[in-house]
């Protein structure tokens, strides 16, 4: 990630944002990364703030049709200067996830969600609310076969996979490390209407520069780890 006046770039500078109060970090990079590509069409993102995720998913995935939620006007008004700026088409909706009410479901919903407690930042991202109730409301707009994704903090992990066991088959769990020996944060994803079992993934550094610069998605990495 780099800063230049008031443009700062992700994927190597595949993608470009505008420097605001809550800048997205390599969680949004990882999660676009992780999401799956086949046969998804529609694409809700949930709290999609800036809108670092769905700019790095369009790298990714340049057809796909995205729908991002926020309750901040402030976040979405930089994220559609954001998309502007990555001529990017995204239907935003000032909602929150826990009392928006649509019939409305998509291929793969994917979240960066507020998983942590205490005194929030001044933007007020990632704290203090129902992870249960947020991950259950995402989990609803998924059609049958569809994914979710999700990026959390460690320490949320049990929550995440209690959560989504619930109502989810083909659980990946993937956790990234930091300069720590535990996990920092874990990726998960999950489809609705299945059986089958969780795998949990070969944990990768979060620096993984193939995946920050170079853009390769998290399959494509994990592909050439088996072939190792």
């Amino acid at each position: 990630m780099s800063i230049k006046q008031e443009i700062f770039t992700l994927l190597g500078g595949r993608v470009k944002m505008h420097h605001s109060k809550y800048n997205p970090t390599s969680d949004a990079v990882w999660l676009a990364a992780f999401a799956p590509v086949a046969n998804i069409r529609t694409v809700l993102d949930v709290g999609i703030g800036s809108g670092g995720v769905s700019m790095c998913l369009l790298q990714h995935n340049p057809n796909a049709k995205i729908t991002g939620l926020d309750t901040s006007d402030d976040m979405l008004k930089i994220c559609k200067q954001n998309a502007e700026l990555n001529n990017a088409n995204i239907n935003l909706i000032p909602a929150d996830i826990t009392t928006w009410r649509t019939s409305d479901t998509f291929d793969l919903v994917i979240t960066n969600p507020p998983y942590f407690y205490g005194t929030p930042a001044k933007h007020n991202a990632h704290h203090n609310a129902d992870l249960k109730l947020w991950i259950s409301r995402c989990i609803s707009r998924v059609r049958p076969m569809g994914t979710f994704c999700i990026i959390t903090d460690a320490a949320t992990t049990a929550t995440v996979v209690s959560e989504m066991a619930q109502k989810l088959g083909d659980i990946h769990i993937l956790p990234l490390f930091g300069s720590k020996n535990t996990a920092e944060r874990v990726l998960l994803s999950g489809r609705l209407g299945t059986n089958g079992i969780s795998i949990i993934h070969h944990g990768i550094s979060m620096n993984n520069r193939q995946i920050l610069w170079d853009g390769l998605t998290v399959a494509d990495f994990l592909s050439t780890l088996s072939q190792q």
